[in-house]
């Protein structure tokens, strides 16, 4: 398929700057026929006994530095992961690309640290931070909000930019998983009490999920690597929910990526990185429903729904999301999806 017909008109001001007021107060699009316009708090409507639900308990780390390099240039330092206990895979912006051996130096009026450029990679740069790159990032970064929010960073974005089940544990992701922005505590216990299971992967969301697929044809798109873990445990409760006839039900595409690694190439558990690129044609082997966030056009978010829901109807209801009015992207809306 051709990477243009996964363009789409998207009107600026659907873009959503903020999140909604309440964490479940956003807007929910149930894909049924016909369609359903619903608050995010009604999902548990939609949600049966038995049922699983797998959330991403990634955190995101504050992962965006400003600096400037010895000879005085300023340097936007943006994480992509974590590599060694001082090293880094980072995208650097400045107005020359740095040299390898170059010294940039990240500082407050409490710290100071110098970061060494060490060489180019997978079209980053590995950064040698001197130290745990996570303490510099926690005590000197700033939230690593979309480059499509074009507004200041605020304090609130620390706490909201998560979900209210991350953990800490796993503080190495650059973007948050915005499908599980919309829960919080009581309306995941309310689900519960309908008899449903939560459980949680960990996938670290890097900097490549917001990169437009360039290719002209989707299948000669390199898609970036994640690392995902996914417990022995997990895979057996997945079985066996489906043996009873109960949904696993996937909160984002990052938890669907994770699981559909690991069922498509029938492992009973997996710790590693995974470059699964999910677009119209993919079998899918777990995952029966998917919560998700309205994406960008061209991404190779918008490609694994219309794999999951099919092309025409992710075209219809990108359309029905437009003409309503729904909110788009991170802080937007949501959607219930049902695999085809």
């Amino acid at each position: 398929m051709k990477t243009i017909e996964f363009d789409y008109n998207l009107p600026e001001e659907l873009i959503a700057s903020y999140p909604s007021k309440d964490r479940t107060k956003s807007r929910l699009l149930i894909d049924a026929n016909p369609e359903e316009h619903r608050i995010f708090s009604e999902i548990g409507k939609f949600i049966n006994k038995d049922d699983l639900l797998i959330l991403n308990n990634t955190s995101v780390l504050p992962a965006r530095l400003f600096g400037k390099k010895e000879t005085g240039g300023e340097v936007e330092v943006f994480l992509e992961r974590i590599i060694g206990e001082t090293t880094a895979l980072v995208q650097i912006r400045s107005s020359r690309s740095p040299k390898p051996g170059t010294l940039i130096i990240i500082e407050n009026n409490e710290r100071r640290h110098k970061l060494l450029c060490k060489e180019r990679k997978e079209g980053f740069f590995v950064v040698d931070f001197q130290e745990d790159p996570k303490k510099i990032f926690n005590s000197l970064g700033n939230t690593p909000l979309p480059p499509y929010i074009k507004r200041k960073i605020e304090i609130e974005d620390r706490h909201r930019y998560q979900t209210v089940y991350e953990n800490k544990d796993y503080q190495e992701s650059v973007a948050a998983p915005t499908a599980g922005l919309h829960f919080d505590n009581l309306l995941l216990t309310n689900i519960e009490k309908i008899g449903a299971k939560i459980r949680y992967i960990n996938l670290t969301v890097g900097a490549g999920t917001f990169q437009p697929v360039k290719a002209e044809n989707i299948e000669d798109h390199k898609i970036h690597s994640e690392y995902i873990s996914v417990s022995k445990e997990l895979v057996t409760e997945i079985i066996n929910t489906k043996k009873i006839g109960g949904n696993i039900i996937a909160v984002g595409t990052t938890s669907l990526r994770a699981i559909e690694t690991v069922f498509s190439n029938k492992l009973d558990q997996f710790d590693g990185l995974t470059d699964i690129f999910i677009y119209p044609g993919y079998k899918f082997k777990a995952v029966d429903k998917l919560i998700t966030n309205f994406h960008l056009p061209k991404s190779t978010l918008l490609m694994l729904v219309a794999a999951f829901i099919g092309f025409d109807r992710m075209k219809e209801l990108y359309e029905i999301a437009i003409k309503k009015r729904y909110r788009f992207l991170s802080y937007g809306d949501a959607m219930f999806l049902t695999r085809k």
